[in-house]
């Protein structure tokens, strides 16, 4: 296989297009640089190409010269509607290309554009990259890839200049939808944060103090998950340890408590909307744990 770039120049390590310069973008064209990978870019607004340039990437001039230059082209875009939109009309200069999708967007679309790009000659590998730009490149990151695992092995050096590379199967929807998993526990972990420091600063207490317990919380959570993981996998939800009506009355309590010190409370309602259905379907005397029967797909 030909890992040099289309003018016939022989190269130490593979040749990289990469298409979209936002923040992520950038940060994966340094790292590339930084490692002796010959870089071609392209951006809509090509001026966020200079400081690349100026470190040695070349900046195509059109988005065909860009598919052109190198058999191995990384996506860094908004989501797919994006690389659509960038990519259609140059749909000819895609075969024998493998587009390796680092843009964020739903499991359903990362398998609709594996099927898209194989219509055009191409192939196509889902990516969901877990750390900012900041940490592109460092040791500890990480990205989540799935898709024909041939594709994914041929190039696994290469992804991992980014990050470690966490290959999660040949289902082009799986990286995405181990990414917006984690995406899940970090938006809703951070807002009941939030949550929390609303609440300490109605009573007078600040941001830093709250911290340490806050952070004391999250140290005892990996014990908690290891436990209700058991039971959601096993689907049965011994109420042995916590029972549900427990936790609803606890969530009333937070509810009234975040009600008297005049703070928004629209999460809140929304938990205590999920311990109600809860409590419907009769899981009282259930682990908390039985609510994921209110929240996971029904049975056909």
């Amino acid at each position: 296989m030909n890992r040099g770039n289309n003018q016939g120049e022989p190269v130490s390590k593979q040749a990289v297009t990469v298409i979209g310069l936002g923040p992520m973008g950038q940060a994966m064209v340094t790292a590339f640089l930084e490692n002796g990978h010959p870089v071609t870019v392209w951006n809509r607004t090509a001026s966020k190409a200079d400081e690349l340039v100026a470190k040695g990437a070349v900046l195509a001039p059109s988005i065909e010269d860009a598919l052109k230059a190198n058999e191995l082209v990384v996506l860094s875009l908004t989501d797919y509607d994006a690389m659509y939109a960038i990519l259609e009309p140059a749909t000819a200069a895609l075969e024998g290309r493998v587009l390796i999708n680092l843009s964020s967007d739903t499991p359903e679309k990362a398998r609709a554009a594996f099927e898209w790009a194989a219509g055009h000659g191409a192939k196509h590998v889902t990516g969901g990259v877990q750390v900012p730009p900041p940490l592109i490149g460092k040791e500890g990151s990480s990205t989540y890839y799935s898709g024909p695992r041939e594709v994914f092995d041929t190039y696994k050096e290469t992804l991992e200049v980014l990050t470690a590379a966490d290959y999660r199967g040949e289902d082009p929807g799986l990286a995405a939808m181990y990414y917006q998993a984690q995406m899940i526990i970090f938006w809703t972990s951070m807002l009941s944060f939030y949550q929390a420091l609303a609440l300490g600063k109605a009573n007078g207490v600040s941001a830093k103090e709250l911290l340490p317990y806050a952070s004391n919380m999250m140290t005892m959570m990996p014990h908690f998950l290891e436990l209700y993981t058991q039971h959601v996998d096993n689907a049965e939800y011994p109420g042995d340890v916590d029972r549900l009506a427990m936790g609803a009355a606890s969530v009333d309590h937070i509810l009234h408590t975040s009600e008297d010190a005049g703070v928004d409370t629209t999460l809140l309602k929304a938990v205590q909307d999920i311990f109600q259905r809860g409590m419907g379907k009769g899981f009282e005397a259930n682990s908390f744990s039985s609510l994921i029967e209110v929240l996971k797909k029904p049975s056909a």
